[in-house]
């Protein structure tokens, strides 16, 4: 009875038992030799790595928003010249035709008909 009542000492394993087939091999961790280099690197510098690349996109995005509006402002300025010269066109030619109509006008006023004056 003794014997019976002593415990039974445990093999050390993961499970503290052992399988009992000898042909079976123990399973272990996977090595991974050819692991990417993420899964190689720590935790701390993964994070470090990510900040660093998160601060160049920012300033990446930076550059190009400003670059972005370098060019919206100097299309802004040139559409702005464009409706000015065609403004200017405009008005010249009004004032031409304005210069016709008076000169008629004064023709007519000093009695002068189309027959003369054609």
């Amino acid at each position: 009875m003794t014997e019976a009542s002593d415990p039974i000492p445990l093999a050390s394993s993961s499970n503290g038992r052992v399988s009992g087939k000898p042909w079976k091999a123990q399973k272990m961790a996977t090595v991974r030799s050819q692991a990417s280099k993420g899964r190689k690197t720590q935790w701390e510098e993964r994070m470090e790595r990510t900040k660093r690349e998160k601060a160049i996109k920012k300033l990446e995005n930076e550059l190009k928003e400003e670059k972005q509006a370098e060019k919206q402002r100097r299309r802004q300025i040139t559409t702005e010249r464009k409706k000015a010269a065609e403004e200017r066109r405009k008005l010249e030619e009004d004032k031409a035709k304005m210069g016709v109509r008076k000169a008629a006008r004064r023709r007519r006023q000093a009695g002068r008909t189309k027959k003369v004056n054609g």
